[in-house]
């Protein structure tokens, strides 16, 4: 999983959906697991 500063274009891909969790924004990809990323 990718920590980064800017969520924007992870989220633009297809599959993909942010979610909030314990303070944190993940944005979570069944499709591409790779494109796993938290931001926070």
């Amino acid at each position: 999983m990718k920590v980064r500063a800017s969520l924007k274009a992870l989220k633009q891909k297809p599959g993909s959906s942010v979610v909030r969790r314990h303070g944190r924004t993940l944005v979570i990809n069944k499709q591409n697991p790779g494109w796993k990323a938290r931001q926070g």
